[in-house]
């Protein structure tokens, strides 16, 4: 009855429409009246100010309204805007002496605030009691009011149905926010995000409020305060009474505005819009007009919580805004150098929390192992490593698996089209990069302490052209390159000894007996004995360097370097190489004559498997992970990558310094993304791993190295934007909390209630939590 008598009342055109069917009668209609009241908080002294003013109510709703308030106080309870049930627990309600039963011209009522009961763990039970839900009648109404002086929308709550002051159970109670926003064309990641921050109880309250006031035009950082109207029209529209679902246009044609990689109708990444609309939602409501200029200081042996809290007045001197008091938090870097042991310690604010998601399913990677002693053949060699592992953990299985001597290390390489594609030697690269259908090579090589050059041969054989073609000889790659380090590579020799050891394990059969009848495999100088020799002589340069069969290279090897230019220049044998080698490698082409591809087995020299050959009928399972381990994984000690070096001030040049993250203060909305998108230059990836987080106690305190008796660092969650899909395309949704663990899913337009045992899924992407009170 009441929902039908204030849509009644607010709604002229509602009112007459039903004229000749209506739905109340007059005994219904005498305990239901328009009244207008005003709202004001007064933070001076936490109270809330309820004002029942005559110039704005007609003189018999009035004195109605004075009959209603006035009586014995009991406890009020206030519904805001935010969604959550807000308990005002006073004693008694203080009214102005000689109030009672008069007809002032304005009753004031002052509510002392002792609490609010934003969480499960904070309702009052005997109301949470009394509250029965039914999901199938949604109805809100609004109302124009007056508030802080102003005629604005004001949102309330649909107030139950069958209450009574007896205690009765509460058949239906309806909240408003639970409206959804067009998509405009791939705009998902950006709903996604926006109702994420439309149900941030705080964020709702100061943007219905008179945030404008506070709005930063001069910030040269901001946007002339166009975006923060933009999102305080949006969000206004999002918590006004109606169910219609908001198609957010001029807040899209804003963004476009100021971030260009926004604009048009393409998929983006709900997390990266999320950082920028804070950031310039901070900006446009800066208190900071001119922000001062601040020197850091050294910490001179300083206490870490000195120098910390030095660090974050110095930001608060030049941020101060209602997003940073709610979103931004610190944590503690520290930097170590490998050489010097040089030692950086810095305070660094943060927005969000980008948390790594490691493996805990192992992921099986197929290499083909060589030696460098021409003692064994190529074997295909399988290891178990960390789906998202990094190069190291490749490295040790493979030293494992082979039992590696402690003289011996490992040369890891990618072979494409018959060459080294590329040299995987950064022990933190992920192994994410490296696909299945790639082929990688490991080497076993000798460890050497002089700078001894790498050199890679490669072979080639002549591709005959046709009758057709001009006689015009072609070279082609073919078969695995072969590694070895030389210490002395100063004559061509040094090269045909090495490459003839690397190829004797591929010798036939026919060619690797001795003529003494003995049976056993040809060593290593009989098998050179095989290879016809190329006969140089020490006093005549100029001497016959052909022999029955035509050219030299018909019937043996030719060695020859290529530099980038193509030009070729050939390893004449016994004579001084001059070769430079680049990046203490070195690339030599051995040209093969028919006759050296009939001695040798080129089949085996050109088998190489894939990393990895998916079986039929074969599934991998589903990764799990808790977020406390993704959170261990983010606060690990890490070397930095070799594109991200750290300029030691004590060695005076760029090192790959360690790198340890320290939580040191938490803000009053924790943003965790998860890092499910992965990017590089080869391949773009997404981690669909299960993310077992927790709803209703996620507790940071152990993880803390700053402990601080004043603030709690337990969290329950009220929102997650989703992801479905994979790269480049894909679905954004929301989970929200809409009080009392009552959970709602936002798809676009579509709003709908969701239990809470569904919200976890493996598309969860940012997860919101708010601190504990």
């Amino acid at each position: 009855m009441w929902l039908q008598a204030l849509k009644w009342h607010n709604d002229c055109n509602v009112a007459v429409t039903d004229v000749h069917r209506p739905f109340l009668s007059e005994d219904d209609l005498e305990d239901v009246f328009p009244i207008q009241i005003r709202l004001s908080v007064s933070w001076e002294t936490n109270s809330l100010v309820v004002k029942i003013s005559l110039k704005d109510n007609m003189i018999g709703f009035y004195k109605r309204a004075c009959d209603i308030f006035v009586p014995e106080a009991e406890q009020v309870h206030i519904w805001d805007f935010s969604g959550q049930t807000t308990q005002f627990l006073n004693d008694r309600i203080n009214l102005p002496n000689g109030s009672m039963g008069q007809s002032a011209e304005e009753i004031l009522l002052e509510l002392q605030v002792h609490g609010f009961s934003d969480s499960k763990n904070g309702r009052d039970e005997s109301i949470d009691g009394m509250i029965e839900y039914d999901r199938k009648d949604i109805s809100f109404d609004s109302g124009s009011v007056k508030m802080n002086g102003s005629s604005d929308y004001v949102i309330s709550r649909s107030t139950p149905k069958n209450l009574s002051v007896s205690g009765c159970r509460y058949r239906r109670a309806r909240f408003l926010g639970l409206t959804g926003l067009q998509n405009l064309g791939n705009t998902c990641f950006m709903n996604s995000a926006i109702q994420c921050l439309a149900h941030t109880p705080k964020i709702v309250d100061y943007f219905v409020g008179d945030y404008r006031k506070e709005i930063n035009r001069e910030n040269p950082l901001g946007m002339n305060g166009e975006l923060a109207l933009a999102f305080g029209d949006l969000l206004r529209k999002l918590w006004a009474p109606g169910a219609s679902p908001v198609a957010p246009r001029m807040f899209k044609l804003k963004l476009a505005k100021f971030a260009p990689q926004f604009s048009g109708y393409n998929q983006h990444d709900s997390q990266e819009f999320l950082a920028f609309l804070l950031d310039g939602l901070h900006e446009d409501l800066n208190h900071v007009k001119c922000k001062p200029y601040i020197e850091v200081k050294d910490a001179d042996s300083r206490s870490d919580k000195e120098v910390a809290d030095e660090y974050w007045q110095n930001h608060l001197a030049r941020n101060d805004s209602i997003i940073v008091d709610l979103f931004q938090g610190q944590y503690r870097s520290t930097l170590v150098c490998p050489i010097c042991k040089k030692k950086s310690v810095t305070f660094d604010p943060f927005m969000y929390l980008s948390l790594p998601l490691p493996s805990t399913t192992m992921r099986t990677m197929t290499l083909t192992m060589l030696s460098s002693d021409g003692t064994t053949l190529p074997c295909p060699i399988t290891v178990s490593v960390p789906n998202c592992g990094r190069l190291k953990d490749l490295i040790e299985a493979l030293s494992t698996a082979c039992s590696l001597r402690n003289d011996e290390s490992l040369l890891v390489v990618e072979i494409y089209k018959n060459k080294i594609f590329r040299f995987l030697e950064e022990p933190s690269d992920s192994l994410a990069l490296i696909r299945d259908d790639d082929k990688l090579v490991a080497y076993r090589l000798p460890k050497v302490t002089e700078a001894s050059p790498l050199v890679v041969f490669m072979h080639e054989l002549l591709d005959k052209p046709s009758e057709l073609e001009k006689s015009v000889p072609n070279w082609k790659l073919f078969g695995i390159p072969l590694v070895a380090r030389l210490s002395d590579h100063s004559n061509g020799s040094d090269f045909r000894n090495q490459y003839l050891k690397l190829l004797s394990p591929f010798l036939m059969p026919d060619d690797t007996l001795n003529d003494d009848d003995s049976g056993v495999t040809a060593n290593e100088d009989s098998a050179m004995e095989d290879v016809p020799s190329i006969n140089v002589s020490d006093g005549n340069a100029d001497s016959d360097s052909e022999t029955d069969n035509g050219p030299l290279f018909s019937n043996d090897f030719q060695f020859c370097i290529k530099d980038y230019h193509g030009r070729v220049t050939e390893i004449e044998m016994n004579k001084p190489l001059l070769a430079p080698s680049y990046n203490n490698r070195l690339e030599v082409h051995v040209l093969w004559s028919e006759k050296m591809v009939e001695k040798y087995d080129t089949c085996i020299l050109s088998s190489l498997p894939e990393v990895f050959k998916p079986q039929l009928c074969t599934r991998r399972p589903q990764e799990s992970v808790s977020l406390y381990k993704c959170l261990e994984a983010f606060l690990k000690e890490e070397p930095l990558g070799p594109d991200d070096m750290w300029y030691c001030p004590s060695c005076k040049r760029p090192r790959q310094a360690s790198k340890k993250l320290d939580l040191w203060r938490l803000p009053e909305i924790l943003v965790v993304h998860l890092k499910r998108f992965s990017y590089s230059r080869i391949i773009k990836n997404k981690l669909e791993t299960y993310v077992d987080f927790p709803v209703e106690d996620f507790d940071l305190s152990t993880y803390m190295s700053h402990k601080d008796s004043h603030l709690c660092n337990r969290y329950t969650l009220y929102a997650i934007s989703n992801h479905y899909g994979g790269m480049g395309g894909g679905h954004y949704t929301a989970f929200v909390d809409h009080g009392h663990c009552r959970w709602y899913e936002f798809d676009d337009e579509n709003v709908s209630p969701v239990s809470e045992d569904r919200i976890k899924t493996s598309a969860a992407y940012v997860l919101f939590y708010k601190r504990v009170s």
